[in-house]
């Protein structure tokens, strides 16, 4: 097969206008440490039409795409669901997002139900912190009760999960799931990966293949540039064939991570990489990655060959 150059959900990027101020991270002046090093290049407006010609430059074409929640006021969760309703209603985009609570507060069971009227919400990322290294595996809020009290009520409100946190947490991820198979749990950028040596790329191996054995859990490769070097095809291969091996093309979708990912990569060298690396696969495997696993995953009014999204 030859590389994929067809329909692209993206399942996994930021829209935002630094210049409202209203993440505090992207403010004048914030720093933050930050994975991929210096983000001063970040702290500029990105849209959907920004999102619509990076994907052309990758020779795909946008049909629909999932907008993550960008770290926004604590104090107004909702704020950040408004403005991207702003943002579709002037762009036509994005086709679904992913709102932020944090599940430990005592406002969360509030929030959460006001996010579940919303209906271009499908989810919650709430980041549960992760420890420095594999040899500091420690406890995050994946095990604290009143964090998962509030995670447990998820799944009755028709939310899922979304997790970020490191690779050596993983199994801790996975006894939540075990409590609450209910509830659908996607892994944000492949399980973070960045450590390429060969004990810690098979320690995340083994890790992901644990997890990736429970139902309802899915996968979004992006997010796997390495801090100060460029993203290339050869120093990613691995990391992609192993996600798809452990997770089978059915449970992968491909996400860019844009506009935080345009510090290791152009959209065409990320975007077009991934589908260079899965030229190998079937068509119908390549379509369920780029496009079709993130339709049925967020529940998406998007039709394959449409050349647009309808705002559901």
């Amino acid at each position: 097969m030859s590389a994929y150059r067809g329909d692209l959900v993206d399942a996994h990027h930021h829209f935002w206008e630094p210049g409202e101020g209203r993440q505090p991270w992207l403010r004048p002046g914030a720093r933050i440490p930050f994975r991929y090093g210096d983000y001063e290049s970040i702290k500029r407006d990105y849209l959907p039409d920004d999102l619509r010609r990076d994907a052309a430059s990758a020779g795909m074409r946008l049909v629909g795409c999932v907008t993550m929640e960008t770290e926004w006021d604590d104090a107004d969760p909702l704020g950040e669901i408004d403005h991207i309703e702003s943002v579709r209603a002037r762009f036509g985009l994005p086709s679904a997002a992913i709102g932020r609570v944090q599940l430990h507060r005592s406002d969360a069971a509030a929030t959460l139900e006001a996010m579940a009227e919303r209906s271009i919400v499908r989810g919650i990322r709430h980041k549960p912190g992760q420890t420095a290294s594999p040899s500091e595996p420690g406890r995050t809020l994946l095990s604290d009760p009143t964090w998962r009290d509030g995670y447990s009520r998820l799944a009755p409100l028709g939310l899922d999960f979304e997790l970020q946190t490191a690779w050596w947490h993983l199994d801790e991820a996975a006894d939540l799931v075990r409590a609450h198979p209910e509830t659908a749990l996607t892994i944000n950028h492949t399980a973070l990966p960045a450590d390429r040596s060969r004990e810690a790329i098979d320690g995340w191996s083994a890790a992901i293949g644990r997890i990736a054995s429970l139902d309802r859990v899915w996968m979004k490769v992006s997010g796997i540039g390495v801090p100060d070097e460029p993203w290339t095809v050869d120093a990613n291969r691995e990391i992609v064939l192993r996600a798809i091996d452990a997770f089978g093309p059915a449970r992968i979708m491909f996400a860019s991570n844009f506009p935080v990912d345009s510090l290791v990569g152009t959209y065409a060298e990320i975007l077009g990489g991934f589908a260079e690396i899965v030229a190998g696969c079937s068509r119908d495997e390549q379509e369920a990655m780029f496009a079709r696993n993130a339709i049925e995953r967020y529940r998406l009014d998007v039709a394959l060959g449409s050349g647009g999204t309808d705002a559901a």
